[in-house]
């Protein structure tokens, strides 16, 4: 009578759709991409049955846990080379393109009143410039009414990828920024009235409390906590807004090389559209559990096919079509 039992059990298991059998997925890491992370995991579970937990812990401890194989995914805007890939058995690739924006908090400033430029940008982190009446900050800004206020900067005190896009873009326009500090999930911010706070929320928070500050936080996060953005002058010369154009327009020319699991910055780029500090945010999965990464593909194999409305709605942008089908060959190489 068990033989019979097991053998129909089995039977009718071999017959549910995949969807049905799929297993709930764990994933770790960037900050920078948990509301279209969390959005496509909802969807994808009132779609298929199968959730995704994802925790937005930063991309340093989301590395770590993917090395660990302590979740199924991890999730990092600072892209791994492929010799590190290599040495922790990881495959990788980009799941959407976003912005980072100086999020600003002055009285009478609105969302894109303030010019800043790069340079202006990395000596305010710097220290060098301390108030925000300073001559560089007013001649980029004539007719602007700013108070002869201190600044205090916000910045992120976890292992972040999202300061791993500003700090690279602070070295791409400052000598002395890419000499003295340098870029990376973390370094030694030089700037004396400073705030450390985790996470893209904690920096968001902490601007919208603090008044005269300013932080860095993905653009998602300063639409949704509806928080002054400053502009940026570009690698072009030209004033741009952060925008779903802006960002496109920066990865436009991006050459994205699978030999090279898609490792790529797209800070300062080319155009006189080009938001200078866009990104593409990654997704990293053990390479020894084929059914892990089938599982973890067939997830963002839906997003690809079903989530750019939602990217977009979110303030982010879709991966190219031309990328998303290269992207499908990459998996099919660890399965």
């Amino acid at each position: 009578m068990k033989k019979i039992f097991f053998a129909l059990l089995f039977a009718v298991l071999v017959s549910l759709p995949l969807s049905a059998m799929a297993r709930d997925l764990t994933g770790a890491g960037a900050s920078f991409p948990y509301p279209i992370y969390s959005s496509w995991a909802f969807n994808y579970e009132k779609s298929t049955g199968s959730k995704v937990n994802y925790q937005s812990v930063g991309s340093g401890t989301g590395i770590k846990q993917a090395v660990a194989g302590t979740v199924d995914f991890g999730a990092s805007d600072d892209p791994l080379t492929t010799d590190d890939l290599k040495k922790d058995s990881l495959m990788q690739f980009p799941a959407v393109l976003g912005g980072v924006v100086a999020i600003v908090n002055i009285d009478g400033v609105e969302t894109n009143k303030l010019v800043l430029s790069g340079p202006v940008l990395a000596d305010i982190f710097l220290g060098k410039i301390t108030k925000w009446n300073d001559p560089s900050i007013t001649a980029l800004n004539q007719g602007l009414k700013l108070p002869d206020a201190d600044i205090t900067m916000v910045y992120r005190s976890d292992s972040s990828g999202t300061s791993a896009i500003f700090t690279n873009y602070l070295a791409s326009v400052s000598n002395e920024w890419k000499d003295s500090v340098g870029a990376g999930k973390t370094v030694n911010w030089p700037g004396k009235n400073s705030i450390g706070a985790k996470g893209n929320d904690g920096v968001s928070g902490s601007v919208k409390r603090v008044k005269n500050s300013i932080g860095y936080v993905e653009y998602a996060y300063a639409h949704e906590n509806k928080i002054s953005w400053s502009s940026l002058v570009n690698k072009n010369g030209k004033t741009v807004e952060p925008s779903l154009d802006s960002f496109t327009a920066a990865a436009d020319n991006a050459d994205w090389d699978r030999s090279k699991s898609y490792y790529l910055w797209l800070v300062n780029a080319d155009g006189d559209k080009s938001w200078p500090i866009a990104a593409a945010t990654y997704i990293l999965i053990k390479t020894d559990n084929k059914d892990t990464i089938a599982e973890v593909t067939k997830f963002f194999e839906w997003c690809f096919t079903n989530g750019d409305t939602e990217a977009k709605n979110l303030m982010y942008v879709p991966l190219p079509q031309t990328l998303k089908d290269d992207i499908r060959g990459y998996w099919k190489t660890f399965l």
